[in-house]
């Protein structure tokens, strides 16, 4: 499947300046496939190594200070020749900083030799940090990755442009029924193509199921055992929480009496390494928006709108006739989008209890409201509010319909979300 990540790839293969590229994301996004994939395509053959528990590999690697020898030591392991320029190597979960600080000895001098490492906790980047390596995230698919997935290409062409010339999307209905499949299959490459092979959406059970126990077991590994408890706890309660009116996180959602402190480890761990998303509350409006964030109060969204319908414990019929079922999952969507677009979330909420879904910041500077109204609803006091005080260059409502312009507001369908990355 094509990913978005190739075309970095590609410019990673062939920059003079390349370095050892650690890829990291939350498992089952596609990481390994991706880079061996790539390997596959573009290089006469791949070096692949498993580092997890891999006591010969942080044995060897710890011993070598070189160039050659580190290679060497690689070469010997996996009984495979390594060719400079025609042979990818891939070290696969890593979790050992000795195994990354021996591979940056890679990224000192320039060389022929292409090596990508794969790590599924963000939090690692901490101990990896340095010059001597490149970094790059993977997340689940998105819609435009969805429909490349299942040979919509131009279904993907007409989006682009209608969104590109605020006109009318030709393909509306069609686009809407694919959009709908993909919130419930979500964007895990799995799920992905167990759906393209099998429509019956209950068999991605399994696929979910597996998963979300590859997520407890990574929460696991945090050293406190009352931190992963606490984990545990908090991810079981993100399906209330965003049913709920109001959509801010409460701690007593997760049990009667939870408290913020016990549960601030938690939370940092489940954000830090991409199993949830936090959106802030703003405090402000003001340029840069980073700077007035409401530490205290923030929604919390999943990573993948898959597994939140399993977590929700629904199937196609409820969620195709329950409109405040098909909103959670909607608004998550909407949520997952503006992160793959590189978006840190926020939400507004005046004095008067209007709430604006989200703001973003663009990379130009331009702070633009997002406001979240489907099934046919044309007017919000929330935005008009906001629109009133603040007066942006620019505001947006996501809905279910076409594509169009009213009042200085840009309507924009659910399925298009993925397009907000090109706004300035």
């Amino acid at each position: 499947m094509e990913r978005k990540i190739d075309k970095f790839l590609e410019h990673w293969q062939t920059d003079i300046n390349r370095k050892p590229l650690v890829i990291y994301g939350s498992k089952q996004v596609g990481k390994t496939y991706t880079s061996l994939k790539f390997g596959e395509d573009n290089y006469g053959s791949i070096v692949y190594v498993d580092a997890n528990n891999n006591k010969e590999l942080l044995e060897g690697l710890k011993k070598q200070n070189t160039i050659d020898g580190i290679i060497s030591k690689i070469s010997e392991i996996t009984k495979s020749e390594i060719v400079k320029n025609d042979t990818l190597v891939v070290i696969d979960n890593v979790n050992d900083v000795e195994i990354v600080n021996t591979i940056k000895t890679l990224g000192k001098f320039k060389n022929d030799y292409h090596v990508i490492v794969i790590t599924s906790l963000r939090d690692n980047l901490s101990k990896f940090k340095g010059v001597e390596l490149q970094f790059k995230s993977m997340l689940p698919m998105d819609f435009e990755e969805y429909l490349m997935a299942i040979g919509k290409e131009e279904l993907v062409d007409f989006i682009k442009n209608s969104f590109k010339n605020n006109t009318k999307m030709p393909f509306h209905k069609v686009a809407m029924e694919y959009f709908d499949h993909f919130v419930m299959t979500g964007g895990m490459p799995e799920a992905v193509m167990l759906s393209i092979n099998d429509p019956n959406l209950l068999l991605l059970n399994s696929v979910f199921d597996k998963i979300i126990d590859s997520y407890k077991k990574e929460m696991s590994l945090q050293e406190n055992l009352i931190d992963i408890i606490r984990s545990n706890e908090v991810y079981d309660s993100i399906p209330e929480q965003l049913s709920k009116s109001n959509k801010k996180f409460q701690y007593g959602l997760i049990k009667d009496g939870g408290r913020s402190k016990e549960y601030e480890n938690a939370l940092t761990f489940l954000h830090n390494n991409g199993f949830i998303y936090k959106c802030y509350k703003l405090l402000e409006v003001k340029s840069p928006i980073s700077n007035y964030k409401d530490k205290d109060n923030f929604k919390v969204y999943m990573n993948d709108t898959g597994l939140l319908f399993k977590k929700l414990k629904i199937n196609q019929n409820i969620y195709e006739t329950n409109d405040n079922t098909r909103l959670v999952l909607y608004e998550n969507s909407v949520a997952n989008s503006l992160i793959s677009a590189g978006y840190t979330l926020y939400y507004y909420q005046s004095e008067g209890k209007a709430f604006v879904d989200f703001v973003i910041q663009t990379r130009g500077g331009n702070i633009i409201p997002i406001e979240l109204v489907p099934f046919n609803k044309t007017k919000s006091k929330a935005l008009k509010v906001y629109m009133d005080k603040f007066k942006p260059n620019e505001a947006i409502r996501i809905t279910q319909d076409n594509f169009c312009l009213k009042n200085g507001v840009r309507y924009i369908p659910l399925y298009a979300t993925f397009c907000l990355c090109d706004l300035v």
